[in-house]
């Protein structure tokens, strides 16, 4: 299949379908976001979200294009172990429900993750944590709208960057109007619509597959997918699970669902949404190792899964209706990942950045915070826009992230949990572990890089727990 084959959907519908859901999403996104009232309701949603809502904003958070595209291109070059290896970051949400938990009863008042680790482990911890996440933070957007260009252009033949700019505008003008109650809204109808896409396309593709014949070919052409023993596989689980667990732990993503939600909500909402979000990477994976089988040309590994979803459900003839249902399924997974990370840089860039460093931590008026606010998300979203130009692999943009956010699991669990710590070695944990992680994606592979990394970073953070501990109050963190 070459490039030209590959355009299920004729550009007049792709660009039908892009103004048609982009129209639906902003006009959703401001009747959401009228009610944020005030600053806190634009970056919190108003400290009262329930248990549906919550559960579906981490869903459909959690359910990126990196989700429905890098799982089969991890089954395409690493086969079983590589599609169970993705589904391992659900296991992040699965051990961060109780430690949410702990953070919404530590700190009520909170607004960002840099909140925690400015009042717990001081100034220097503090900025450092802030580069570690704006980075990770922004390199997750970047994949994101790559991936959104590559989807357009493979399924409709609409240019790469006319299609990344759709989906990161829309995304952009529905979150820049209505702020997080915009983001959980529009999240909750996503989710709805991936999960149920999810498994349409799922059970479409199990009835047309001739699984024995796939699993033959397997067998006699490409016997490493299905070996038991592959080491570069079974490191990349174990990697991406480490990984998993660094995204989740120190993103605001994450902590500002934390604060947004009911505190008795809060651990269900993680709990449901990683078990509903299991077996999507796993379905998702399933559908590249029947690639071989149907002789389909992968020329852009990035593309993977819906190249060989739309041709196996669109072999009796439907193809168009294959790709719209692809299409509609992706842009979803993508909007609700751009969305959210969006409402929460900005929230980090407002709240760290321009409140408590560039003001000094002084009362700002409603009006200025919420203005700042806006400014970040458009700025945030032009820098976005201006490095997923170069097209880079999605595999590469991600993954050199991970090594960095591995570091801070240790320092995380640390300040949750041990009232007696020294702010140093946490500070030391971070460094080496970024460092040494970074020398192993370059020297050995990026399936070690995040195991290095929080190995390193949990040896010296368990020593600062005995060298030099300093005791913290706890309830300082919630008097700020």
């Amino acid at each position: 299949m070459n490039g030209s084959e590959s355009h299920v959907l004729d550009p007049g519908i792709g660009m039908l379908l892009l103004a048609s859901i982009g129209i639906l999403w902003i006009g959703l996104g401001i009747w959401w976001g009228r009610r944020a009232k005030d600053s806190e309701g634009f970056m919190l949603a108003g400290r009262n979200v329930g248990l549906a809502m919550g559960t579906a904003t981490i869903i459909a958070t959690w359910i990126t294009s990196n989700t429905t595209m890098m799982a089969p291109v991890f089954a395409l070059k690493q086969g079983v172990w590589g599609l169970l290896a993705y589904s391992t970051a659900s296991f992040g949400l699965f051990l961060f429900a109780p430690m949410a938990m702990r953070i919404h009863r530590l700190l009520p008042k909170g607004y960002t993750s840099g909140d925690f680790f400015r009042l717990r482990f001081g100034n220097c911890a503090w900025v450092l944590f802030l580069v570690i996440s704006l980075f990770y933070s922004l390199a997750w957007m970047v994949t994101m709208v790559i991936a959104g260009g590559e989807l357009v252009f493979a399924l409709s033949g609409i240019d790469y960057v006319t299609g990344l700019t759709a989906i990161l505008l829309v995304c952009v003008l529905y979150t820049l109007f209505g702020g997080l109650f915009a983001v959980i809204g529009t999240d909750y109808i996503q989710s709805v619509i991936v999960l149920i896409g999810v498994v349409i396309i799922g059970a479409t593709v199990l009835t047309k597959t001739n699984i024995p014949e796939m699993a033959a070919h397997l067998r006699t052409e490409q016997p490493a997918l299905i070996a038991i023993y592959m080491p570069v596989a079974l490191l990349a689980v174990f990697n991406n699970m480490f990984f998993g667990f660094g995204e989740v732990f120190h993103n605001n993503v994450w902590w500002s669902r934390v604060f947004a939600m009911r505190r008795k909500v809060v651990p269900k909402a993680f709990w449901l949404a990683g078990i509903l979000w299991f077996p999507i990477p796993i379905a998702a994976g399933f559908i590249a190792l029947s690639a071989g089988a149907l002789d389909i040309n992968i020329v852009n590994e990035n593309m993977t899964g819906p190249l060989v979803a739309s041709r196996i459900m669109g072999a009796d003839g439907s193809a168009v209706f294959a790709g719209i249902i692809i299409f509609v399924v992706l842009f979803c997974a993508q909007a609700s990942s751009i969305d959210s990370l969006l409402a929460a840089t900005s929230d980090l860039l407002t709240r760290d950045g321009f409140q408590n460093m560039l003001c000094r931590g002084r009362a700002l008026p409603d009006a200025t915070v919420r203005k700042a606010g806006r400014w970040t998300v458009l700025g945030i979203g032009l820098l976005a826009w201006l490095l997923a130009l170069p097209r880079w692999p999605l595999q590469h943009v991600l993954f050199i992230s991970g090594p960095l956010v591995a570091s801070v699991i240790w320092p995380v669990i640390a300040g949750l949990y041990w009232q007696r710590v020294n702010r140093r070695f946490i500070v030391a944990a971070m460094v080496a572990g970024s460092v040494s992680g970074l020398v192993a994606y370059f020297l050995i592979g990026w399936f070690t890089a995040s195991l290095v990394s929080v190995f390193v970073s949990m040896l010296i953070t368990i020593a600062g727990r005995f060298v030099g501990a300093e005791r913290f109050d706890w309830e300082s963190l919630s008097r700020d």
